[in-house]
């Protein structure tokens, strides 16, 4: 018999407070624990020694900036995932279906070659991002309809033109300077995340979040199909554009301060289906919960693996592909 719900959302709050806390204490400057819960006392007291005035520094402008990113991130890509495999009635779909990513990996590999500031970097990838998605949504409309179909369609032609561009800017890029610059933006990273990202991109990412949940109800009469939807009342094409748009607002936020980080979207909604079922109501903040505490594990994990720090893509896809075959072994399919 399935729990219920109240005792797996108060777990999973519960494990992201406590994964919150652990993630302070990792980072290659080791701060005892007597001190990380001191300066969390007195963030702004004046009468400190030089070396806790360091560690203010490290865990208020580096590690605290850093984890709440991780978990605003995570909690978008779980939710996004969630909801496109829900309106889309596809289990392999994920938050970058509609070519967000190329877009975004595109304008940043763009911008690496045009200039070095990281915000250009940042608003590249976002606006190509979003023109991605867009160019998706022409392409999908055929007349006043607009089919979930042709939109997967649309996102992989889209998605695929913009790759090629990729590898075209890559083979045009500089050997020694460019390049390596370009491949490490496009594995995913959050080593580059400072305050000043998490206070321009997570009010879009959260906004966002809340308007997807309240949306979650909804989800459910349109996994019935766009012409039961219809009619029981429900404006189908108002509702999926508030959805692919709150949904992309997500994905492009994320691909311009992390670059593309694959899997999280795709892995999370079916652990969290395994555990609240497919009633969107309650798997849409599951899925942002879960998300949350996942990506903050990864990003700990490729901080502290080896002495230089793995590219996010990596770690989530060495962890992310056999956990799906697991699942898909273990469900036999059923919940996916």
């Amino acid at each position: 018999m399935m729990k219920p719900f109240r005792h797996y959302l108060s777990s999973l709050v519960a494990l992201n407070v406590v994964i919150f806390l652990v993630s302070l204490f990792l980072g290659r400057y080791r701060i005892p624990i007597s001190e990380v819960l001191s300066v969390l006392a007195h963030p702004l007291s004046s009468s400190i020694d030089e070396a806790t005035h360091l560690e203010n520094i490290v865990l208020f402008h580096v590690r605290l900036p850093r984890i709440l990113i991780a978990m605003i991130v995570g909690a978008g890509l779980g939710i996004t995932g969630a909801s496109f495999q829900g309106i889309f009635r596809n289990p392999l779909v994920s938050p970058y279906i509609l070519g967000v990513s190329s877009g975004g990996g595109f304008g940043a590999a763009l911008a690496i070659l045009l200039f070095s500031d990281t915000k250009m970097i940042q608003l590249f990838a976002f606006v190509f991002g979003m023109i991605a998605v867009t160019i998706t949504y022409l392409i999908a409309r055929l007349g006043d309809r607009l089919s979930t179909y042709s939109l997967v369609l649309a996102g992989v032609v889209v998605g695929s033109f913009f790759s090629a561009l990729i590898s075209l800017l890559k083979y045009v890029a500089d050997t020694y300077t460019k390049l390596p610059a370009i491949v490490f933006w496009l594995m995913g990273s959050l080593a580059s995340v400072k305050i000043d990202d998490l206070l321009t991109t997570a009010p879009v990412i959260i906004f966002c979040i809340i308007v997807l949940i309240m949306l979650r109800w909804r989800f459910n009469i349109l996994s019935l199909g766009t012409d039961e939807a219809k009619e029981l009342g429900i404006n189908t094409s108002v509702l999926y554009i508030i959805i692919i748009t709150c949904s992309t607002l997500i994905a492009a936020s994320i691909v311009a301060i992390a670059g593309i980080i694959g899997w999280v979207g795709l892995v999370v909604p079916h652990l969290c289906r395994m555990m609240v079922g497919a009633d969107h109501d309650r798997l849409l903040p599951a899925s942002a919960l879960m998300g949350s505490a996942y990506m903050l594990v990864v990003d700990d994990l490729a901080r502290m693996i080896t002495g230089q720090e793995i590219p996010l893509g990596i770690v989530t896809a060495i962890i992310g592909a056999p956990f799906f075959a697991y699942l898909l072994k273990r469900t036999n399919g059923d919940n996916l």
